[in-house]
């Protein structure tokens, strides 16, 4: 018998097909619970402690959101200059003390695997809200939920993904969820910012198909656009950065080319990439998935908090 068993949210690859189609499902229960109105107080006499180090406005405001509408509370520092780490204290410390004023933890972190570090440090849940140029696992789910619900399905979809494969989390994590699907991928970069061979070798033996290219249009053949900046902080060179920052742009005029209805999402935030006249169209979803974010966040605190809302 299947059984939900993630403490912690650390990485996408922890996620088997099972978990994502039971996540699909507790996270469609949640939207008619949120909707009707009976979330609120799911969560009621827990505490959570919202830790960005890192800059972030949608990912920090939306578990926040999720916090307070399940009747929740919550403490959070933003950035190090505002926390003792700034002083030298360890992440480790830090998480010690977390751990003393609360029930669970979210953690944005500019280091790679920071968060398996705090993790380790507590026996609180901690979820991974972003770790450099590594992880993003909360933004992978609510993506592949936002895929769902706006295509009413996963299996034989296209999907094409634009722009920093090198750097971009969201894509790594995406990416890792999809591969359980028998989806085809359109890998739009530069050459200098190709998936990394390490993404790739994930995909090894899974249902998943893909294919590498530099040409925009291929989004024409896709079902789903996922359109992303260039990451330009995850750059050890800014002239390498200036050089490809406005390589692609996805605007009215070429979605609108496309045979297909394709779902156009972004994680956000944009910079050049997606113009605004894209906006108004209907097949536009990266608003909704903004939406569909705090719910699916709901759902993971609850969970790991081992809270049940049936």
């Amino acid at each position: 018998m299947y059984e939900y068993s993630h403490k912690n949210i650390l990485d996408t690859l922890q996620f088997s097909k099972e978990d994502l189609n039971f996540l699909i499902e507790k996270t469609n229960r949640m939207s008619a619970l949120h909707e009707s109105g009976k979330a609120f107080g799911i969560l009621h006499g827990k505490l959570l402690a919202s830790l960005f180090f890192e800059a972030s406005t949608r990912t920090r405001m939306s578990f926040e959101a999720a916090m307070e509408r399940l009747g929740g509370r919550l403490i959070s520092t933003v950035g190090f200059q505002f926390s003792s780490i700034s002083k030298g204290e360890t992440l480790y410390d830090t998480m010690k003390m977390i751990e003393a004023y609360c029930d669970i933890a979210v953690i944005r972190h500019p280091v790679e695997g920071s968060s398996r570090i705090a993790a380790g440090a507590v026996n609180i849940p901690v979820i991974n809200a972003g770790d450099g140029a590594g992880q993003h696992p909360t933004q992978a789910l609510l993506d592949l939920y936002t895929i769902f619900s706006e295509k009413k399905k996963i299996d034989g979809l296209n999907i094409a993904f634009i722009g920093d494969l090198k750097y971009g989390r969201t894509i790594h994590s995406l990416i890792n969820l999809l591969r359980h699907y028998p989806v085809h991928l359109y890998l739009i970069s530069p050459e200098e910012l190709k998936l990394p061979e390490k993404y790739k070798k994930n995909l090894e033996g899974f249902p998943m198909t893909w294919e590498e290219t530099t040409d925009i249009k291929a989004i024409w053949d896709a079902d789903v656009a996922y359109v992303t900046r260039i990451q330009e902080e995850r750059f050890p060179d800014h002239r390498e950065y200036e050089k490809l920052k406005d390589i692609y742009k996805v605007n009215k005029e070429l979605v609108l080319a496309s045979k297909k209805d394709t779902t156009i999402l972004h994680p956000l935030p944009r910079v050049n990439e997606l113009s605004t006249d894209v906006d108004d169209l209907p097949n536009a979803a990266y608003f909704r998935q903004a939406k569909y974010g705090v719910v699916v966040r709901m759902v993971l605190l609850c969970l790991s908090l081992g809270v049940n809302f049936d």
